[in-house]
């Protein structure tokens, strides 16, 4: 299982900000909880898009804490593909 940050770099007010991805929620939330974001700002839980925006101090964070860096958006494509894929093979 891995946690993933991009490097989107999006601006939201004076912060930069990106996605943070994992393979299970649970994990997503226990890196969330590790780095101090609220798992209220926790987006489409329990779907395929299921992320948390984080600001780039956080992201380093997380990366000191073994989240893996990614390419956005081309890894982030490649991640929702392949929950697509899963997803699709689990409801035949």
């Amino acid at each position: 299982m891995t946690v993933y940050v991009d490097n989107m770099n999006a601006r939201f007010g004076r912060m930069k900000m990106c996605h943070m991805l994992a393979d299970s929620d649970e994990e997503l939330l226990a890196m969330a909880d590790k780095i101090g974001v609220q798992r209220r700002w926790h987006q489409h839980p329990g779907t395929i898009k299921s992320h948390f925006d984080i600001c780039t101090s956080k992201r380093e964070k997380a990366v000191d804490l073994g989240a893996v860096q990614i390419d956005y958006p081309s890894d982030v494509a490649k991640i929702m593909k392949a929950r697509r894929a899963a997803l699709a093979k689990t409801q035949v």
